[in-house]
């Protein structure tokens, strides 16, 4: 291990290529790491600390980072908000221990205990089949977001998963479909298409008229002669929300609510937590394991149904 006196802000650019090619982390990962280590520069900056080198980052200077997080604004942020900006700090930590550079071990960064539970939003099958079929399919766009919904139920696949296929990935002539994408952390898994969900791509694909790759574009006129029309993950955030608004389901629905949906729904109809996990493409079971919380409730909730009226002895 050497001691370097070039200065920490000298290594970001390269602390965050190392992510990349290291850690295989996606585009969208990156943008989040990329502003949570800029607000732990800033702080340094801050208390003049921007010009220090990595051996004399020490501990009480985490615990300040921390103290800043905990009471920076009026409404406190969240134990698990917090967690993420030092889990970026311990990264950088990893950075260094790699590229043997002296620093504190990243493991003397302890990240707070949260007491709540983790909270799973999803929809039952109704209400997801009121989502499914609120887009106008008169029209291209609304056939278009259709065809997202359904895919996204389908397949249980992220937003930036599902932003990123390309229409050459569909095979017009199936009835079902199975693909190999590039999933978060890099990990390559396979992910269903269900007839259903193919139906509605075949027509949404039998109105597309131009040359661009991706599967799902945008239909903005500015963007017609455009070579990158692809839609982006805050389009297709919005447009979910949009239809979950129309049809009276919570404000609060998101892709990732589809995602948590398919997996309590084929949890439910006994899908197996392993199996889950490949659907999924968790990298720990444990990861998997938060649904069966969802599950859990839900047997209890049947159980009572049937068992909560009857007389006593």
């Amino acid at each position: 291990m050497r001691k370097s006196t070039k200065q920490i802000r000298r290594y970001i650019k390269d602390f965050l290529i190392w992510l990349e090619i290291e850690k295989g982390l996606s585009i969208t990962s990156r943008e989040g790491y990329t502003r949570f280590i800029e607000k732990f520069m800033d702080w340094l900056n801050k208390n003049n600390l921007g010009k220090i080198s990595p051996h004399q980052l020490s501990l009480n200077h985490i615990w300040q980072y921390r103290l800043y997080l905990s009471g920076s604004k009026k409404k406190p942020l969240k134990k698990s908000t917090i967690n993420y900006h030092l889990m970026i700090v311990r990264s950088l930590l990893d950075y260094f221990a790699d590229k043997e550079i002296v620093a504190i071990s990243s493991n003397k960064i302890k990240l707070a205990k949260d007491s709540e539970e983790r909270k799973i939003h999803f929809l039952d099958l109704d209400q997801v089949m009121k989502l499914l079929s609120a887009p106008d399919i008169s029209n291209r766009s609304g056939l278009r977001d259709r065809a997202i919904l359904e895919t996204l139920f389908s397949t249980g696949t992220r937003i930036s998963e599902l932003a990123n296929l390309d229409r050459n990935q569909i095979k017009i002539t199936a009835d079902e479909l199975e693909l190999s994408i590039l999933g978060k952390g890099r990990r390559v898994r396979t992910i269903y298409f269900s007839k259903r969900a193919l139906f509605w791509i075949k027509k949404y694909l039998s109105r597309r008229h131009d040359h661009s790759p991706a599967l799902f574009i945008n239909y903005k006129k500015a963007l017609l002669t455009s070579p990158s029309r692809r839609l982006t993950t805050r389009y297709i955030e919005q447009l979910t929300k949009k239809y979950a608004i129309e049809v009276g389901l919570p404000a609060t629905t998101t892709p990732h609510t589809l995602r948590h949906s398919f997996s309590t729904y084929l949890l439910n109809q006994g899908v197996d937590l392993r199996t889950l996990q490949e659907f999924l493409g968790h990298k720990s079971i444990a990861t998997t394991q938060i649904y069966t919380h969802v599950t859990n409730r839900h047997l209890q909730e049947t159980h009572s149904k049937y068992y909560g009226e009857m007389p006593r002895e």
